[in-house]
């Protein structure tokens, strides 16, 4: 199978395993000549937050989703690290729960690998709280490539 596009999708807990999530695009993007769609998912409080912190405009009636995510710190360091490494992207913003809307998102970019990234959780921890890479892992159109932190 020869991959096209990518969709490295990340939310508010991958700031700190930003590096590592590109790394692991570029290391499968690149030698396919893949284009990358960065997409930052954002649950509807989390994306009031960003968009009161970022400063949006209030006085407009709609803030635009990839605009957001365009200027989200964890993107922007994405885009470094893809320039740098030149491989090609978009971005893409996403608003409501977050497997679901990756899974949404694969689709609609008929995307032929999804990254996420997460971290190790107790199987107690998975069952209470659900895991947003297990409904990807899960649900996806395509195979998921899964990126632990390094920490870990």
């Amino acid at each position: 199978m020869t991959l096209q596009t990518v969709l490295l999708a990340v939310g508010p807990g991958d700031v700190e395993r930003s590096d590592e999530l590109a790394e692991a695009v570029v290391e499968v993007a690149q030698p396919a000549d893949a284009s990358v769609v960065l997409a930052h998912v954002f649950t509807d409080s989390e994306y009031d937050e960003v968009v009161t912190r970022l400063e949006f405009d209030a006085s407009r009636d709609e803030i635009d989703a990839d605009e957001v995510a365009m200027r989200h710190s964890t993107i922007r360091n994405l885009q470094s690290i893809l320039d740098e490494s030149d491989v090609d992207y978009e971005i893409r913003g996403a608003v409501g729960d977050h497997g679901p809307s990756i899974v949404d998102l694969a689709t609609a970019v008929d995307a032929d690998r999804v990254v996420v990234g997460g971290r190790r959780r107790s199987p107690t921890g998975k069952a209470v709280f659900g895991s947003t890479a297990q409904e990807v892992l899960l649900s996806a159109p395509c195979p998921v490539t899964f990126v632990r932190s390094s920490d870990e």
